[in-house]
């Protein structure tokens, strides 16, 4: 039993086929909400009581309307919801401790949701609800933070989106070819074969999001492109969604250089993170300084993650929160 002096809040479920999934194994979604917020669940057949202090236990029931109204609004629309993972608990968390975020109706999907041949794309957090709706807005948006936030993943969901609705005639994808510590220049083949292993997560996401038939047919007419940036020199990119994935290994000149690319009805997407540079050293990352420079400029949008925003294992959000206690945060301020 809670202290008196601790605040209790009751909620009431009406559905009660719908609370094994709701609960998890064991209750696991409920002993997950506990450990994350600090509150103390206990289940009475469809009702639940959550005892906390007056800050912590109206998020836990934020987060468990948000989750029961994700699965009805699975349901609803003719499916058979599945048992909730352990990521969607906690991007529940995060939605309903955003109090200056989205509307939660971005997190049970009973807003629209970005439209790809494969399955709908939805945002799992705040931040991510914020970046898809810039990159929807503004013509160019940078996407700064952590691996694991979703930064590449939702631009080219968004990128697929817009080309499925032909909005955009082309998609355009880009990376510096900068080794991580590793040397793949002597690799044999061609130039494909070469800066391919570069490539490798942009095409992972393009075959998430279309048939992999699809891919393959639009790569060959050159509908898709997925190349190095030194190929971006010399061009102009109109009608297309163009995204510069790693940003961070830019030089200023390379960025200058990309950023000058875009050509009529077209946006760009650039992703980022500040804190796993590969130049070598003492040289200036090109993000960087585009960053500090484009910070006024009408027409484009800065989106910064956190680690909070990871939805990989969670065991990534412990990696980087490690990280940065270790370093030191290496990116801009936020913005207000």
């Amino acid at each position: 039993m809670a202290p008196s002096d601790v605040p209790v809040l009751q909620l009431e479920f009406i559905d009660n086929s719908l609370l094994p999934l709701l609960f998890g194994d064991h209750d696991k979604n409920l002993a997950r909400i506990e450990q994350k917020l600090g509150v103390t669940l206990s289940s009475f057949g469809n009702t639940v009581r959550i005892s906390g202090d007056e800050d912590t236990a109206p998020v836990a029931r934020k987060t468990l309307e948000a989750l029961y109204k994700r699965l009805e609004g699975k349901r609803s629309k003719g499916r058979s919801p599945d048992m909730l993972e352990i990521g969607e608990v906690d991007a529940a968390i995060l939605w309903a401790s955003d109090t200056a975020g989205p509307d939660m109706d971005r997190f049970t999907e009973r807003a629209g949701a970005l439209d790809t041949w494969k399955r709908p794309v939805n945002p799992r957090s705040p931040n991510q609800a914020r970046y898809l709706d810039a990159l929807m807005q503004n013509e160019l948006v940078f996407g700064l933070g952590p691996a694991g936030t979703g930064k590449t993943y939702l631009a080219v969901a968004v990128a697929v989106a817009l080309f499925k609705a032909r909005k955009v005639d082309r998609i355009i994808l880009s990376r510096p070819a900068v080794e991580a510590g590793e040397r793949l220049g002597f690799l044999p083949g061609d130039m494909k074969d070469k800066v391919d292993p570069y490539l490798r997560p942009l095409y992972d996401a393009l075959y998430d999001m279309m048939p992999g038939d699809q891919v393959e047919k639009r790569l060959t007419e050159g509908i898709i492109e997925v190349a190095p940036l030194a190929f971006m020199r010399g061009r102009t990119l109109a009608n297309s969604f163009v995204i510069l994935d790693e940003a961070q290994n830019t030089t200023p000149t390379q960025m200058k250089m990309f950023l000058t690319r875009l050509g009529e009805n077209s946006r760009m997407a650039i992703t980022g993170d500040l804190s796993q540079i590969d130049l070598p050293l003492g040289a200036k990352s090109g993000l960087r300084e585009a960053v500090e420079t484009l910070e006024d400029v009408d027409g484009v949008d800065f989106i910064e993650f956190v680690s909070a925003d990871v939805v990989r294992h969670p065991l990534v959000t412990r990696i980087v929160n490690a990280y940065n206690k270790r370093d030191g945060s290496l990116l801009p301020p936020e913005r207000t």
